[in-house]
C-alpha cells in the first residue's frame, strides 16, 4: 500500500544525499565468460557459507512466512549463502527507511533491501543504489516476463536498479446493502463519475447533532488520492518522459475533488473519517461508506474478518466518454550501494523475484488476493478465477505507474500538499498547481547544477 512521504524522511534524504555523491558502479566481473553472480547458481556448496543481510519492511507474520517459503528453499539450493533477515521499519508514513539510507551514507548498508519501487529513480540518481544491469543481462532475464509497469519502474538512465516483485491496483468498493437502502440497483454500480456523484448523494446520512452517520464517497478517502484522481479524470503527470504536473485534466480533478469537500462540508466530513479511523478498521469495512477507492490488498481483510454487509468491486469510474484507468504500485528487491556480498546478494533477489521463487511465497496461502509482477506466475496460481480480483488483475497490463524521475519523491509529496490546501480552501485548484509545477521545476534545476 501507497502513503505519503514524511516530512522527517525527506529531511533525512536531503541531509545524507551529499554522502552519496562520491558513490560509483562498479563493473562487473567475469570468469570465463559467466558471472561470478552466475557461478553462485550452480548449486555448489562452499566450505563457509556467506551470510548476506536482508532488510525488510513488513511486521505481522512476514519475517516467519518469509523465512519458511523462501528463504529455506533458497538455502536449500544454493548451500553457500545464508540469509540474515532483520526487520527496518519505514520512517513515519513512508515506504522508505532513513535508517536504510543513513547505513548507506555510512558504507554500512544490508546486501538485500525490499524496496517501493517508485523510489528508485530518485535513489538511484544519487548513487544509493547499486545497477544491476550487468548481472541482469549475464543472467539473461528478460523484461518482458514482468508486467511493463513493474519494469518500467525499476529502470533509470538505462540502468536497472532493482527486480520487481509484487505488484498491485486499484478499483471501486461499493456497499451494496447501502446501495439497496437507497434505492439504486446494487448490481449496477456506477459506470461514470456523473453516475457515482448521483448515487452517492443519495447515501449521506445524518445524526440529530448535524454530523454524518454515514456517507455516500470521499473522493480523497483510501487510495483515492489526487494522484489517483488525476489519471481518472484522464489527465498525465508525465508525457514523453517529461514531468506535466499542470496537466488540464489533473486541475480538473482536484476541482471535482475540492467541490466534494464544499458540497458535503470539508469539517463534518473530516470529522467522520476520524470518528471511522478510531475505529482501526479500514473506513469501507465499518459499513457505512458507500464507495471508496482502495486496492487489491483489501480484499484479504474482507476475506478474513465477516461484514455486516454486502459489497462489490468494479473498476473506478471516470468521466463519461473516457475508458476507466488504474496505476499500479508495489515492492521490489534492490542491491544497496556498498554491500559487502553482492553476487551473493544478485543470487539471492534473482532466486525471489523468479517464477520459482514468486511462486513459493504466493502459494502459501491457499487464498491469497496478492498480485505478483509476473503474469506467468499469475496464470499458474489461477487467480483469475477468483471474481473480485480479476478486476483488478484484468487492469495490470494498462496500468500506469508513476513518473520515473529523479524528483519523483517530491512530486508525490507535493500533490498531498496541494491536495490538503485545495479540499481545506487554502487555494484554488489552478493556482496551488501552478504552484507545484514551480516548486517541480526548481527541484529538478537544483539535480542539474
Amino acid at each position: 500500500m501507497e502513503v505519503r512521504l514524511s516530512s522527517r524522511f525527506l529531511i533525512v534524504f536531503l541531509l545524507v544525499w551529499p554522502l552519496l555523491g562520491g558513490c560509483t558502479d562498479k563493473p562487473l566481473k567475469t570468469s570465463g565468460g559467466v558471472s561470478s553472480a552466475e557461478s553462485l547458481e550452480s548449486g555448489n556448496a562452499e566450505a563457509n557459507p556467506v551470510t548476506i543481510d536482508f532488510w525488510f519492511a513488513f511486521g505481522g507474520e512476514y519475517k516467519k512466512d518469509f523465512m519458511t517459503n523462501v528463504v529455506i528453499p533458497f538455502e536449500k539450493k544454493y548451500p553457500g549463502i545464508k540469509v540474515n533477515m532483520t526487520f527496518v521499519g519505514t520512517t513515519g508514513n513512508t515506504q522508505a527507511s532513513d535508517k536504510l539510507l543513513t547505513a548507506i551514507a555510512a558504507y554500512d548498508p544490508p546486501d538485500v533491501a525490499l524496496f517501493d519501487r517508485f523510489l528508485i529513480s530518485s535513489w538511484a540518481d544519487k548513487g544509493a543504489l547499486t545497477d544491476l544491469t550487468g548481472y541482469v543481462e549475464a543472467s539473461q532475464i528478460n523484461p518482458s516476463d514482468y508486467y511493463e509497469a513493474t519494469w518500467k519502474e525499476v529502470q533509470y538512465k538505462n540502468g536497472v536498479y532493482a527486480l520487481p516483485w509484487g505488484t498491485d491496483t486499484r478499483g471501486m468498493y461499493y456497499n451494496k446493502t447501502l446501495m439497496k437502502e437507497a434505492g439504486l440497483d446494487p448490481d449496477k454500480p456506477p459506470a461514470t463519475i456523473e453516475e457515482l456523484d448521483a448515487m452517492a448523494a443519495k447515501m449521506f446520512k445524518k445524526n440529530a447533532n448535524g454530523s454524518y452517520s454515514q456517507v455516500g464517497f470521499i473522493p480523497w478517502l483510501n487510495q483515492g488520492f489526487l494522484y489517483t484522481q488525476g489519471w481518472n479524470w484522464g489527465g498525465q503527470w508525465e508525457k514523453d518522459g517529461e514531468l506535466v504536473p499542470n496537466d488540464p485534466k489533473l486541475i480538473q480533478a482536484l476541482e471535482w475533488m475540492t467541490w466534494y469537500a464544499k458540497t458535503y462540508n470539508m469539517q463534518s466530513l473530516d470529522s467522520f473519517m476520524n470518528l471511522t479511523g478510531q475505529s482501526g478498521m479500514n473506513a469501507f469495512m465499518t459499513g457505512k461508506v458507500g464507495f471508496v477507492y482502495d486496492g487489491n490488498w483489501l480484499l484479504n481483510d474482507l476475506r478474513k474478518y465477516t461484514t455486516k454487509f454486502e459489497w462489490g468491486v468494479a473498476p473506478m469510474p471516470a468521466p463519461s466518454g473516457q475508458k476507466p484507468s488504474t496505476w499500479a504500485g508495489g515492492w521490489s528487491f534492490v542491491i544497496p550501494k556498498g554491500a559487502k556480498h553482492e553476487k551473493e546478494a544478485w543470487a539471492f533477489i534473482k532466486f525471489v523475484t523468479s517464477k520459482e521463487g514468486v511462486l513459493q511465497w504466493a502459494r502459501r496461502q491457499t487464498e491469497s488476493n496478492d498480485i505478483t509482477a509476473m503474469p506467468a506466475a499469475n496464470k499458474e496460481l489461477h487467480l483469475e478465477g477468483n471474481p473480485n480480483l480479476k478486476v483488478f488483475l484484468d487492469q495490470m497490463p494498462k496500468a500506469y505507474t508513476r513518473p520515473v524521475s529523479p524528483v519523483e519523491a517530491f512530486l508525490w509529496n507535493e500533490t498531498f500538499r496541494i491536495q490538503d490546501l485545495a479540499i481545506n480552501g487554502k487555494g484554488t485548484p489552478q493556482e496551488l498547481f501552478n504552484q507545484l509545477k514551480r516548486n517541480v521545476n526548481a527541484e529538478l534545476a537544483k539535480l542539474r547544477q
